[in-house]
């Protein structure tokens, strides 16, 4: 018979995640959960004397357990990684960064893989930030898309340097921009020395943790340069609601093949049986764009904060 979940132990460990990722006082807590203060200072000393708060958290409150096997069931993942909310109001950087970071680390210190690859953006390197110093010396980090803007300035998101002095191992970026200017500028792009290389490295990453955009007007591929905000209307005009790896994808989870996808610098999507695409992504921003990618087929995993997982669940509107 299966042992029935312990609710308290449940709210302990949602309290220790709020005061300690969180930052919360200990009478933020109390008004987040609705108890008193006494209460959530017992809850916080539990999680603390059970084991539960280390460097980072390893207990997992049970309604986001349960979130995570749903999202699994729905959209065929094998694995899924659901953080507590932590009340964040736009973009939950916190509590992605630190599910994103536990995720990595664990990852790393599996010594299952021999290369990572990594994308770019504002989610992932909240991971990379928050990933405690990991000695990882005989791995391989590789880049799975161009770093550079398209005046070849760098790219304000980039995680490579930190992952390399984070786990003191071999990082490698792909020195190309994103997008290249014309199809022929990255045929030339790809003909150079090195630069064939990497790619070919990326397809040996057993494990890709991306990132998910969307292509409303304010999506970081603006405004970070990497491409124009005509270019992503056209994208918008074509259907294309969400992206992954510099490509587009509709509402359904179909690949848009376009003229700006055509200038692409980065890895394929089709990845080898081997690998696993893991997307680190949340926010009510990027829900509509979230369901696209996993109806698409092509992940193998999510991590995502509660309140999405929720959207995700629920019927369309």
């Amino acid at each position: 018979m299966a042992q029935r979940p312990d609710p308290e132990q449940d709210l302990s460990i949602r309290a220790a995640w709020l005061h300690y990722v969180g930052g919360l006082t200990q009478a933020e807590v109390a008004r987040r959960l609705q108890v008193p203060s006494v209460k959530a200072h017992r809850l916080i000393a539990r999680a603390v004397a059970e084991g539960v708060v280390r460097v980072s958290i390893t207990g997992k409150a049970a309604d986001c357990a349960s979130l995570e096997a749903a999202l699994c069931a729905r959209f065929g993942l094998t694995t899924c990684e659901v953080a507590p909310d932590l009340g964040e109001t736009d973009l939950p950087l916190r509590a992605l960064g630190q599910a994103g970071a536990d995720y990595l680390r664990r990852a790393i210190e599996s010594g299952a893989h021999q290369v990572i690859g990594l994308s770019h953006g504002r989610t992932l390197l909240a991971a990379v930030r928050q990933l405690p110093r990991t000695e990882a010396p005989g791995l391989r980090f590789v880049s799975l898309l161009g770093g550079l803007t398209r005046s070849y300035a760098a790219n304000p998101h980039d995680v490579m340097y930190r992952i390399a002095e984070t786990c003191g191992a071999q990082a490698h970026i792909l020195p190309v921009p994103f997008y290249a200017n014309s199809v022929e500028d990255r045929a030339v792009l790809l003909s150079q020395p090195g630069v064939a290389d990497l790619f070919a490295l990326t397809e040996e990453a057993s494990l890709k943790l991306v990132g998910v955009g969307t292509v409303e007007r304010d999506a970081q591929l603006v405004t970070s340069g990497m491409i124009g905000a005509g270019e992503l209307a056209a994208i918008r005009a074509e259907g294309g609601v969400a992206e992954m790896l510099g490509h587009f994808f509709d509402e359904h989870g179909h690949v848009l093949t376009t003229a700006l996808t055509r200038r692409t610098l980065a890895t394929t999507l089709d990845a080898p049986r081997q690998s696993r695409i893991v997307a680190i992504a949340g926010g009510p921003g990027k829900t509509g764009a979230l369901r696209a990618i996993l109806s698409s087929g092509r992940l193998m995993g999510l991590i995502t904060d509660e309140t999405t997982a929720r959207a995700l669940l629920a019927p369309p509107t």
